[in-house]
C-alpha cells in the first residue's frame, strides 16, 4: 500500500501522564486532548487514560467533548476551553460538557441557557487572548462563586522558558484574582508542571508532555511513522529531481520515491532540510516536497527497504520542528489523515 504506517504507543503516553501527575505533587493531572489527541486519536487516547485513571479531560470544543464523551461513559469531567457560542448549548447539555467562560457574553449564555449546570471560569492574567480580565472579574466575582464554579484557570504564556519574567508575573497576578476562594484553581499545563510546586494549585493540564514533546524532556516516545518507497530509480550525474529542477545529482545517484508529502503534514518548508531513516542510515530528501511524495537520496544504502522512517529512534517530533523552524505541536497536530493508524498497548 502506498500510505504510511503511524503506530501510536498507548502505554507510553500512559507512563508519560503518570509521570506528569507525580510531577503535579498534591494537584490532580488532567488530561489535554484536543485537536484529536494532539493528531494521534482522542478517543483512543482517552481511553487509555481514563483506565489509567484519568478524571478529568480538557477539549477545544463542544464536539470535540461530544465525541468523547460517547466513548468514556458518564463519569470524567470534560472541559471546554473555548466556553460556548450559542449553537453550542444543546452539546454542552446532552453531553454534559463543562465550558471554560472566557467573557461575559458567555457567562450571560450560561446563567439564562444552562442554568445550575457545572461549568468553569478562565481568566485572563495576562495573555490577552481567553479569559475575563481584571476589571471584569471584580465586577462579576461574588455573583459567580455564589454558583459554584467547577474549576477557576488562567494559561502561562512563557512556561516553555523556565526563567522568563511572564511566568511569575502571571502567578502573580493568578494568586492576586483568585486567593481565597474555594473554587478548585489551575494554571499549569506540560511546562507549568515542570516550573515547580507553587504553579500547581489544584488541578494541572499536562498536554504536550502525554504526546512526547518538549518541555518535558524525560517523556517517552510514543508513535513511529514509516513511509512506503513507491519506486526506485537511478540517475545519471547531472540529472535532476522533482518540481523546479531544485536538486541536481552531483554524482551517479540512486532515488527513492516515498508515498507522502505536505499533504500528510510534511512540510514544504523541509524541502532540501529534512532526512529519512532507514535503519541508523540518514538519507536526505532531495528535491522539493510535493503534495503526495517525496524524493529521497538512498544512494548509499546497500539495500533499499520497503519503509523508511520519518518519526522513529533516531528523529522525534521536536526535531523535525526544529528543521521546520516550528514547534512539535505544529507537527503532531498537521498529521494527515490518509496515514494507516494502529495503536499498541492501552
Amino acid at each position: 500500500m502506498s500510505s504510511g504506517i503511524l503506530r501510536t504507543d498507548l502505554d507510553a503516553i500512559v507512563a508519560n501522564w503518570k509521570a506528569l501527575n507525580r510531577l503535579s505533587g498534591q494537584a490532580e493531572a488532567g488530561a489535554v486532548v484536543k485537536a484529536n489527541g494532539y493528531g494521534l486519536g482522542a478517543v483512543r487516547v482517552g481511553e487509555a487514560l481514563a483506565s489509567a485513571g484519568a478524571r478529568k479531560f480538557f477539549v477545544a470544543q463542544p464536539e470535540e467533548g461530544k465525541r468523547l464523551r460517547q466513548r468514556l461513559g458518564p463519569d470524567p469531567a470534560i472541559y471546554v476551553l473555548s466556553g460556548h457560542m450559542d449553537r453550542d448549548v444543546n452539546v454542552l447539555r446532552e453531553a454534559d460538557l463543562v465550558p471554560m467562560i472566557n467573557s461575559l457574553d458567555q457567562l450571560t449564555r450560561q446563567f439564562e441557557a444552562l442554568p445550575g449546570l457545572p461549568f468553569g471560569i478562565q481568566l485572563d492574567t495576562g495573555m490577552n487572548r481567553l479569559g475575563l480580565e481584571w476589571s471584569e472579574w471584580e465586577a462579576v466575582s461574588a455573583v459567580v462563586l455564589e454558583q459554584n464554579p467547577v474549576l477557576v484557570m488562567s494559561h502561562l504564556a512563557c512556561a516553555d522558558e523556565a526563567d522568563h519574567p511572564m511566568n511569575g508575573y502571571q502567578l502573580d497576578m493568578f494568586r492576586k484574582m483568585t486567593d481565597g476562594i474555594t473554587a478548585p484553581r489551575s494554571l499549569a499545563a506540560t511546562g507549568g508542571i515542570l516550573l515547580g510546586p507553587d504553579y500547581h494549585f489544584d488541578v494541572t493540564r499536562p498536554g504536550i508532555g502525554l504526546y512526547g514533546g518538549a518541555p518535558f524532556t524525560e517523556a517517552q516516545a510514543v508513535f513511529t511513522l514509516d513511509l512506503p518507497v513507491i519506486q526506485v530509480r537511478d540517475l545519471d550525474q547531472g540529472e535532476v529531481v522533482g518540481y523546479g529542477n531544485t536538486w541536481q545529482a552531483q554524482r551517479p545517484s540512486r532515488i527513492a520515491t516515498v508515498g507522502a508529502g505536505y499533504a500528510d503534514g510534511i512540510f514544504r518548508s523541509l524541502g532540501g532540510r529534512l532526512r529519512l531513516w532507514a535503519g541508523s542510515v540518514p538519507c536526505p530528501v532531495v528535491g522539493r516536497v510535493s503534495m503526495d511524495l517525496l524524493t529521497v537520496d538512498v544512494t548509499d544504502l546497500e539495500e533499499v527497504p520497503d519503509a523508511l522512517a520519518l518519526v522513529g529512534s533516531h528523529q522525534g517530533i521536536d526535531d523535525l520542528a526544529a528543521q521546520a523552524g516550528t514547534i512539535g505541536y505544529e507537527v503532531l497536530t498537521a498529521l494527515g489523515l490518509r496515514y494507516r493508524r494502529s495503536f499498541a498497548g492501552g
